[in-house]
């Protein structure tokens, strides 16, 4: 019964091909979140997220791949934040805000104008539409997905080096700068492959959730990659499903399961849980304790 329930979305041709968009996006979703968390860098991924909006738009108006323009928007945007990181004063979350929402407002004015002039709903750029999505719209997700894992793979070591420990990384010799432009490009190939799944708003989410929950359980890189890739293709499969049986929005509902599990990352982890983690001396439970902060 239980095993017939779970064939039953298969029978549609675009649940198969959601279902498959939905582990991809899980899969490199996680590998580059697993950087994101360990840089502390997730503003960063939210500021690429929503300054691609403009080169959707930009490329829907004239008719090229979505996909390349999403990208191209996302490469200039980490190059402003660069520049107005290393030319002024400003600090670089200071730099991020300005530039992502300054692309996000500029991506929002141009769908606007567009829906206006030809009477059509862009609002999946904004929260995504994994159950529309082609053959081709898979073939790109998948080889923009190759193309990522491939590149981790091929420097793993160089990236784990320069993760942890950039000055030590320069000090032997590693270009570090092209190390920081080519995770950055990472970023943003990750995030143009996830946009079909759950659109540019809950985008962030799908990259720091899995690996953020995994980094409560493990604390090895490969490792956190490894359950943020189980926990991210699980979160992707089962929101599709929920999807399916009750009627919910996919793209929320993948993000949905994503942030419960972390909770119960967060409650239960052997080592860093709240409700599980060592009691201290005077042997009140974590939870109680820090109800108590609260009101201090």
């Amino acid at each position: 019964m239980v095993a017939a329930k779970l064939l039953e979305p298969l029978q549609y041709g675009f649940m198969q091909r959601s279902l498959v968009m939905a582990a991809l996006v899980g899969i490199v979703g996680a590998v580059v979140g697993s950087y994101l968390m360990v840089q502390r860098l997730a503003l960063l991924g939210d500021a690429i997220s929503h300054s691609v909006l403009p080169g959707l738009a930009i490329a829907f108006l004239v008719g090229a791949n979505l996909f390349v323009g999403a990208f191209i928007a996302g490469i200039i945007s980490t190059a402003c934040i660069n520049i107005i990181r290393s030319r002024s004063r400003i600090k670089e979350d200071a730099a991020m805000g300005i530039v992502f929402s300054a692309f996000f407002a500029f991506g929002i004015t141009l769908i606007t104008v567009i829906q206006k002039n030809n009477k059509i709903d862009l609002n999946h750029f904004l929260f995504g539409n994994i159950l529309g999505v082609t053959v081709p719209d898979v073939r790109d997700t998948a080889i923009i997905a190759a193309i990522v894992l491939i590149a981790v793979i091929l420097l793993y070591k160089e990236l784990l080096f320069y993760t942890f420990d950039p000055q030590g990384a320069q000090a032997v010799g590693l270009p570090v700068h092209l190390l920081d432009l080519g995770l950055m490009m990472l970023i943003g190939m990750t995030i143009v492959a996830s946009l079909k799944a759950v659109g540019v708003v809950l985008v962030l989410s799908l990259l720091i959730a899995p690996a953020a929950t995994a980094y409560l359980l493990v604390s090895r890189l490969h490792l956190v990659m490894l359950f943020g890739v189980g926990f991210g293709v699980l979160s992707s499969i089962a929101g599709m499903y929920l999807s399916y049986f009750y009627n919910l929005p996919s793209g929320p509902a993948i993000v949905l399961v994503a942030s419960g599990l972390f909770v119960l990352a967060f409650l239960f982890s052997p080592s860093h849980g709240l409700l599980t983690h060592p009691p201290s001396t005077n042997r009140e439970p974590a939870l109680w304790r820090e109800l108590k902060n609260l009101f201090h």
